[in-house]
């Protein structure tokens, strides 16, 4: 019997935080920021002014994000108590998960939406559901970042869910999503503005 993945102070020192252990670093994670932020204002022809980073953890995005444009709104979406608890408030953190994302009170449209390290851990019966929420608010560019049993991974193998990456386009094609490269996809909104060879693997 495995034991319950809990997403407290401890998971995110050990993957985040620790040098020895950490998956990634906060340049790369600033590197991450600055390429998402640059295809979605291309894309868009305009300064990004708001964010919904779903599954957000402790928003290592937001201060990336608000440094380069300090009027951006950002919205995380978090089910970790122990998130909500020490960052909900100061960094506009809400209760929810990739699942029940279609509940959770937000804007009804954003330029940016994150999903970053997120979708291996989401059970298939919530990845559709998740998927069509965003579609819905999907102003501008989703960023999906996923890794597929093609990859090499390391890092947390708990509660993982192996797809193909195949498998994963199928789901994305199904909420309507158009991949642009490099884990960016637009929804019907700024799908028809791509050029032909923008527009990644159908």
């Amino acid at each position: 019997m495995t034991t319950p993945k809990h997403y407290d102070a401890d998971y995110y020192r050990r993957w985040y935080h620790d040098p020895a252990q950490r998956v990634i670093t906060p340049e790369a994670v600033a590197r991450k920021v600055r390429l998402v932020l640059g295809i979605a204002e291309s894309l868009l022809e305009r300064p990004v002014r708001s964010v919904l980073d779903v599954g957000c953890g402790e928003g290592s995005w937001r201060a990336h994000l608000r440094r380069l444009r300090p009027g951006l709104r950002y919205t995380g979406v978090e089910s970790s108590e122990y998130v909500l608890e020490r960052f909900g408030r100061a960094r506009n953190i809400r209760r929810g998960s990739f699942g029940t994302l279609g509940e959770v009170r937000l804007a009804a449209s954003y330029d940016l939406v994150v999903v970053c390290d997120v979708l291996q851990y989401v059970p298939d019966r919530e990845l559709n559901t998740g998927l069509s929420a965003i579609a819905d608010r999907l102003g501008g560019v989703v960023y999906l970042e996923a890794y597929a049993t093609e990859d090499a991974i390391e890092g947390d193998h708990a509660d993982w869910h192996h797809r193909s990456a195949e498998q994963y386009r199928r789901h994305f094609r199904r909420a309507g999503l158009q991949a642009v490269g490099m884990h960016c996809y637009v929804g019907r909104e700024l799908a028809g503005r791509t050029a032909a060879l923008e527009r990644g693997h159908p």
